[in-house]
């Protein structure tokens, strides 16, 4: 089923919870991708918005980077600044109106390398220029785990990346410029961001996808094994006051789930009961002023639409307060990224 495509979705249908809830979605992706590896792959302005406009009162989204539309030429690490400008681009015919009332890509994620230390800062910069109203900071992802057959899709494949003096530099100097970081990792690696993150307490981290479990290859029939790893990690992680995290990247194939096989998809009800024991924990040790919503758009629409999606956070989130309701479905993200419509 390819990305943008919306056929599959349609064979569940359901009437939309709480409709005029505000929403700022604070994680998704465009691309346009045309490789040997991935011959054509598209997620663009006319993709995201069918999806925003299915039902949900989306008012705003966060692009986080997908290492698309890279420069083509000039220094490797300026590369990335290309994707901002195609961002940048998207956002501002969003802003016309033309795709509906809610404002894509409000707030830009891009990419620089934290390794390249003080080097970094240059980079940055040219970041904040591409996009000077919309930038608001970086992803650079970290995964890794010492069994080669666990796929690592971090862009600087290393071992405990931010232990390093390199990459510390690199983070201050985000920090310093008011930019925020997000976390891409798995889930045994919170321990290392806990320290990270008190070695870099200025710095604002997003700790995206609940901390990226995994349930497939060698951790395959390891859950509780996995889960247990996963709640200490969380715990770690909510004890330092710079981390706020993101609920969501559930749908991703690589969590164990098998939505994305199903010949129709999932719905709410059973989506929101599959998620809530995960999505919960994470509410209870971060609390609501320091958790948002977020769909990892197209990524996790392998396994359900958008539409559901929002319906099965809805459905957790029903016995929270309106105004923490209000924290993780909108105010939190917009506090962190700064957004202001």
């Amino acid at each position: 089923m390819p990305f943008g495509g919306n056929d599959w979705h349609e064979l569940t249908q359901e009437e939309t919870i709480e409709p005029d809830l505000p929403i700022c979605d604070p994680h998704h992706h465009f691309w346009d991708y045309r490789t040997e590896r991935i011959p054509y792959q598209r997620y663009l302005l006319h993709e995201l918005s069918d999806d925003i406009n299915s039902g949900h009162n989306v008012r705003s989204t966060v692009f986080v980077e997908a290492r698309s539309m890279y420069r083509s030429s000039g220094p490797e690490e300026m590369k990335p600044v290309g994707e901002v400008e195609f961002v940048q681009g998207l956002a501002a015919a969003s802003a016309s109106g033309l795709y509906g009332p809610g404002r894509a890509a409000a707030a830009i994620v891009g990419h620089a390398n934290l390794n390249l230390g003080d080097g970094v800062k240059p980079v940055l910069e040219a970041l904040q220029a591409a996009s000077p109203n919309r930038f608001r900071g970086i992803r650079h992802s970290v995964t890794w785990d010492d069994n080669p057959s666990v796929a690592n899709t971090a862009a600087h494949k290393a071992k405990e990346q931010m232990s390093s003096s390199n990459f510390q530099t690199g983070a201050k100097i985000l920090a310093s410029m008011g930019h925020t970081l997000e976390g891409w990792m798995f889930f045994s690696q919170m321990e290392e961001l806990a320290r990270f993150a008190k070695a870099v307490p200025d710095l604002n981290i997003i700790l995206c996808h609940v901390g990226g479990i995994l349930g497939t290859g060698i951790y395959a029939g390891k859950r509780d094994e996995v889960m247990e790893a996963w709640r200490k990690g969380i715990s770690a992680a909510a004890e330092q006051p710079n981390i706020v995290i993101k609920l969501g990247g559930i749908g991703m194939p690589s969590v164990g789930n098998d939505w994305h096989l199903r010949e129709k998809p999932i719905g709410s009800e059973e989506l929101a009961a599959a998620m809530a024991p995960t999505i919960n924990y994470c509410i209870e040790k971060f609390g609501p002023s320091r958790s948002m919503f977020e769909s990892n758009f197209p990524v996790d629409k392998v396994s359900y639409s958008y539409h559901v999606m929002y319906n099965a956070f809805k459905r957790i989130a029903k016995d929270y307060s309106a105004s923490e309701k209000a924290d993780m479905f909108h105010d939190v993200a917009t506090r962190v990224y700064r957004i202001e419509l």
